[in-house]
C-alpha cells in the first residue's frame, strides 16, 4: 500500500487488475472483476445476469439484509426461502416450492464459511449466483466455491476472511464479467445507461493482494481454533459445526443452544466474550412476514463464538470456558 501511494496512482489501476487475475486465478473462473462492496458486487451480478424489473429472485430469509438490499435496487424482486437445519442456508425444498413462472434466478450464500452442494438448485431451472462473501477459500472436492454457479460474489470487508477494509469482487465467466466491468464505472460514456460508481481503488487492492498471500495461513488458523473448540465443548451437549474438511473455513463458529440467546450474550459479555447471533435478524421478520419456521428456530438458538485467525489459544480456551460457565448458570 505504501509504494501504491509512493507511486501515485490510487484509484482503480493496475493493483487492481492484479487482484482481479490472482482471485480469479485462485476460485478458478475466466475472470473477476473487483468493486466498492460485498452488496455492490451483487446489484452488479443480478444486472449482468438482466435480473431486473419483472424478475423473481429467490433469497433466503436467514441472511443479512444486503441481499434483499441487493435485489430490490436491481429492480427485481425478492422472494424469500426458509433455511436448511444442516447448511443453515437456503433450503433447496423450501426455494423448490417458491418458484413461480416469473423466478429468474437463486442467490446461495455459503453461511458462515461452509460450501454449500449447488446441484439440487441448479436443477431448478434458473441461474444461481454463490454468495461467497463468508467461504472464500472453501472447497466441495475439486472445485472451490465461487466456481460452480453462474456468477459468484465475493465481500472484503473488514471482518471477512479477506479483508480490503471495504470491497468486493464479481467471479464467472468474462463475458458477463465484463458487463460488470462496464456497469461499475460511469465516467466518459457516449451512452446514458444507468451505472454506479462501485469502483475499488488501487490502495484497496495493494491490501488485498497482500492478504490473498497470506490467505491459506489465515484459513489453516480458523480450522485450528474450530477443531480446538469441538475438543473443548465435546461434553456440553449442544451441536457444534462439524469437521468437514475443505468444505468449511469458519467464518463463523456458530453452535445450537437452548437457553435463551439473547441472555447468554449478555451474560458471556460480562464475562468479557463478545458472542452474538450469527444472523441479525430474520428478512421476513423486518417484512412482518410469517412461514418460515427454520430460520425462526435458527435465530432462536444459533449463537457465535469468536473465530477469527489474530485469535490466540489462551484466548480460545477463556472464551470455551466462559460459554461452559455461562450454559452451566
Amino acid at each position: 500500500m505504501a509504494r501504491v501511494v509512493r507511486e501515485g496512482q490510487l484509484a482503480q489501476g493496475p493493483e487492481v487488475a492484479a487482484f482481479e487475475t490472482e482471485m480469479a486465478g485462485r476460485v478458478g473462473v475466466p475472470a473477476a472483476a473487483a468493486v466498492s462492496s460485498g452488496t455492490a458486487a451483487l446489484e452488479l451480478a443480478l444486472r449482468a445476469l438482466d435480473l431486473g424489473p419483472g424478475a423473481e429472485v429467490i433469497v433466503p430469509t436467514y441472511v443479512c439484509d444486503a441481499l434483499h438490499h441487493a435485489v430490490t435496487r436491481s429492480g427485481a424482486v425478492a422472494v424469500l426461502a426458509d433455511a436448511d437445519p444442516a447448511t443453515l442456508t437456503l433450503s433447496p425444498i423450501d426455494a423448490k416450492r417458491r418458484l413461480t413462472r416469473r423466478t429468474r434466478g437463486i442467490v446461495v450464500p455459503h453461511a458462515f464459511g461452509f460450501a454449500v452442494d449447488l446441484a439440487p438448485f441448479e436443477a431448478l431451472g434458473v441461474p444461481v449466483i454463490e454468495d461467497c462473501a463468508q467461504a472464500l477459500g472453501a472447497r466441495i472436492g475439486a472445485h472451490a466455491a465461487g466456481a460452480l454457479g453462474r456468477l459468484a460474489v465475493c465481500s472484503f470487508y473488514a471482518t471477512k476472511l479477506l479483508t480490503t477494509g471495504e470491497g468486493g469482487m464479481v467471479l464467472g465467466p468474462a463475458d458477463l464479467v465484463a458487463r460488470v466491468r462496464d456497469l461499475r464505472d460511469y465516467d466518459e460514456r457516449a451512452d446514458l445507461v444507468p451505472r454506479l460508481n462501485a469502483k475499488l481503488t488501487d490502495m484497496q487492492a495493494a491490501l488485498g493482494r497482500s492478504q490473498l498471500r497470506r490467505f491459506d495461513t489465515f484459513v489453516a488458523r480458523r480450522r485450528a481454533i474450530a477443531a480446538e473448540y469441538r475438543r473443548r465443548l465435546a461434553g456440553v451437549g449442544c451441536p457444534v459445526p462439524a469437521d468437514v474438511g475443505a468444505r468449511h473455513v469458519y467464518h463463523r463458529f456458530v453452535v445450537e443452544v437452548d437457553a435463551p440467546v439473547p441472555s447468554l450474550v449478555e451474560a458471556l459479555g460480562a464475562r468479557g466474550v463478545a458472542a452474538r447471533r450469527p444472523v441479525f435478524r430474520p428478512l421476513h421478520r423486518a417484512l412482518g412476514l410469517d412461514g418460515y419456521p427454520e430460520a425462526d428456530r435458527l435465530w432462536n438458538r444459533c449463537l457465535s463464538l469468536p473465530c477469527y485467525p489474530s485469535l490466540t489459544d489462551d484466548e480460545v480456551a477463556a472464551v470455551a470456558a466462559a460459554f461452559i460457565r455461562t450454559l452451566g448458570r
